[in-house]
């Protein structure tokens, strides 16, 4: 397989992992808890929460996030999905901070 061709799965493979992550995210986002800093808190049941998990894992080890916790890490790793899954329409901010 050329490197090109390599490059390119590997692209397509990321942003459907960004717009899964989103997809279960966006499912039990209400309700959310707004903390006082201005981030949102979603409760993901078991087993979905695994699958998060899971992909936030990868991504941070993907993307080389490091933090002062694995939460932390799994913080960023979330911020770069949903970014990546953005599509220009504002969709992925409204997944990270809903009104």
């Amino acid at each position: 397989m050329m490197t090109v061709e390599r490059m390119e799965r590997a692209a397509l493979l990321g942003v459907a992992v960004a717009e899964e992550t989103r997809r279960l995210l966006r499912l039990h986002l209400r309700p959310a808890v707004l903390g006082d800093d201005g981030k949102v808190a979603v409760d993901v049941p078991y087993p979905d929460a695994v699958v998060v998990t899971a992909l936030l894992d990868m991504a941070a080890e993907c993307f080389g996030e490091r933090g002062a916790s694995t939460e932390e890490a799994r913080q960023v790793a979330l911020e770069a999905l949903l970014e990546l899954a953005d599509d220009g329409s504002g969709e992925a901010e409204e997944v990270a901070r809903p009104a």
